[in-house]
Order: C-alpha cells, then sequence, then structure tokens
C-alpha cells in the first residue's frame, strides 16, 4: 500500500474524532475522541517518516503514546471519579470541579 491511503486513513480517522468530539456531550466519549484524533496524527506521521525514509516520525509518535498513556491515566481519573459521584453527567458539568 502507498503512503497515501495512510494519510488517507489518518485523516479519515482524525474527522470521525473531531466530528465526535464536537457532537457528544459524554466526557467518556469525548475522551475517547481525542485518543482518536491522537492515534490518527500517529498513523500520519509513520506515514509520512516511511515516505521520506526518516525515523524523526517514528520517534514523534513513541512520545505522543508516552503523552497520551499519561493523559489516560489522569483523565480517565478524573471521569471515573466525576461518575461515581454523580450518574448521567455531561461535559458542561465538569465545570463544577472549579472549586
Amino acid at each position: 500500500m502507498s503512503p497515501n491511503a495512510y494519510v488517507l486513513l489518518g485523516a479519515v480517522l482524525f474527522g470521525i474524532g473531531a466530528a465526535g468530539l464536537l457532537i457528544r456531550r459524554s466526557p467518556l466519549v469525548m475522551f475517547m475522541c481525542i485518543e482518536l484524533m491522537l492515534n490518527a496524527v500517529n498513523v500520519t506521521f509513520v506515514a509520512f517518516s516511511k515516505m521520506l525514509n526518516d525515523v524523526g516520525g517514528q520517534v514523534v509518535v513513541f512520545f505522543v503514546l508516552v503523552v497520551a498513556a499519561a493523559e489516560v491515566v489522569v483523565g480517565l481519573g478524573i471521569i471515573v471519579a466525576v461518575m461515581r459521584r454523580r450518574s448521567g453527567i455531561s461535559a458542561d458539568d465538569l465545570s463544577l470541579m472549579k472549586g
């Protein structure tokens, strides 16, 4: 397969993630859409890295995955803690955490 197919796949995945982020109001679904967008960018980085015969894109993907894993740990912990206290929350309810 050509790298153009992977770039197209990354664009489609990013579009699905962006649409899900804008449409859905559940914090958990919004969080998954952000992760989908990050993975779409990773696919694009790897495709360009392969096309240019450079390892730099793959190194960037490694760091993006590390940051995404840290984001999952912190973000998912906050979302689960809020969802345990209140059932049926939306993204607007997270503004109550301002203190």
